[in-house]
């Protein structure tokens, strides 16, 4: 059995990520003389950290996928839409921003896009990215919540039919849940 570092809490020997607070833990050799690290849950050629990877592997393991209130705050949903609605559209941008960095950390994905990438993208491409990135959005919310769905879809949808903000509210509800 290993202990976490930050928080002392027991972990099974297999684990990477303290179930308790989400702190990586040291590259020990475990009880059946095998190391785990950080690239057991890389993709291909250990150069992508893929969030659905890591799930089959809690899932084999009966551990959690890593979760980590660190720096997460649980919003206002109301309070963010009158926001965006006052600032005409510049408190909406930020949110987007966050929104993206925060379900980056919960889902463990440290080498997707960054939420100030995801708003350059967006206006380059006059908001043709912000439909891709509410669809990976989706799926990385069901990740969070455990369940195989299709919310990704259901995000696209809203989004092109001018329902962003809804968007953005699911996925705070995902986050407030999580937290």
């Amino acid at each position: 059995m290993k202990f976490c570092p930050k928080c002392g809490n027991p972990t099974d020997d297999h684990a990477t990520f303290c179930n308790q607070c989400g702190a990586p833990l040291n590259d020990q050799s475990n009880t059946d003389g095998t190391a785990h690290s950080s690239s057991d849950f890389q993709g291909t050629g250990g150069t992508q950290n893929n969030y659905y990877q890591q799930n089959n592997y809690y899932q084999s393991t009966g551990g959690t996928p890593f979760r980590s209130s660190y720096g997460i705050t649980p919003r206002s949903i109301p309070l963010c839409i009158i926001l965006s609605i006052v600032t005409c559209g510049i408190y909406g941008i930020y949110w987007m921003l966050k929104l993206n960095d925060e379900i980056n950390l919960l889902c463990g994905d440290t080498n997707a896009t960054s939420g100030a990438l995801v708003v350059i993208f967006s206006l380059i491409t006059c908001g043709i990215y912000g439909f891709y990135w509410m669809y990976k959005m989706g799926e990385k919310c069901d990740f969070i919540k455990g369940v195989q769905g299709s919310s990704g879809i259901l995000y696209l949808l809203l989004g092109i039919f001018g329902l962003s903000i809804v968007d953005f509210c699911l996925i705070q509800d995902t986050i407030n849940k999580s937290v």
